[in-house]
C-alpha cells in the first residue's frame, strides 16, 4: 500500500523520533511505500528557513529516500489543487494541499493533526 506522510511525520522520521508516532502510524510506515506531497517538502523548507528545523527539505527528503524509500508525489499540481479547492475546513494552505494530495491519490495519510483527522477519513495514527 502507498501512504502519504504529513510534514511533522517526515520531520520526526528524519530526526529518529519514531516514538512520537502512534502505533498504527509506526506500523504503516514500516510496511508500506511512503510518499510526501510536494507541499510537505515546501513546508519543511519554510520551517528550515525560520529555524524550526535544522536541515533543509532537500536533505530530509534525500535522507528519507535512502533510508525508507520515500518518494515525492508526482501527481499534476492542477489535480491536487482541484481537490484542495474542496477542502474548506481550514486556512492552512499546506494542510489543504497535503490532504488533497492524499485524496487525489486515494491513499491514507499519516498525521497526528487533529483537524485533519476530523476531516479526512483515511488518516492513520
Amino acid at each position: 500500500m502507498t501512504i502519504y506522510a504529513d510534514t511533522h511525520v517526515l520531520v520526526w522520521l528524519f530526526y529518529g523520533e519514531i516514538g512520537r508516532l502512534g502505533p498504527a502510524a509506526r506500523q504503516a510506515i514500516d510496511g508500506n511505500e511512503i510518499l510526501a506531497s510536494p507541499a510537505a517538502v515546501l513546508e519543511m523548507e519554510l520551517l528550515h528557513e525560520i529555524g524550526r528545523i535544522h536541515h533543509s527539505a532537500l536533505t530530509v527528503v534525500e535522507t528519507l529516500a535512502t533510508d525508507l524509500g520515500l518518494r515525492v508525489c508526482d501527481l499534476p499540481f492542477r489535480t491536487v489543487v482541484d481537490y484542495a479547492l474542496k477542502e474548506n475546513w481550514g486556512r492552512d494552505p499546506f494542510d489543504r494541499l497535503i490532504v488533497a494530495n492524499a485524496k487525489a491519490a486515494e491513499a491514507p495519510l499519516v498525521t497526528k493533526d487533529a483537524r485533519i483527522r476530523r476531516h479526512y477519513s483515511r488518516v492513520i495514527w
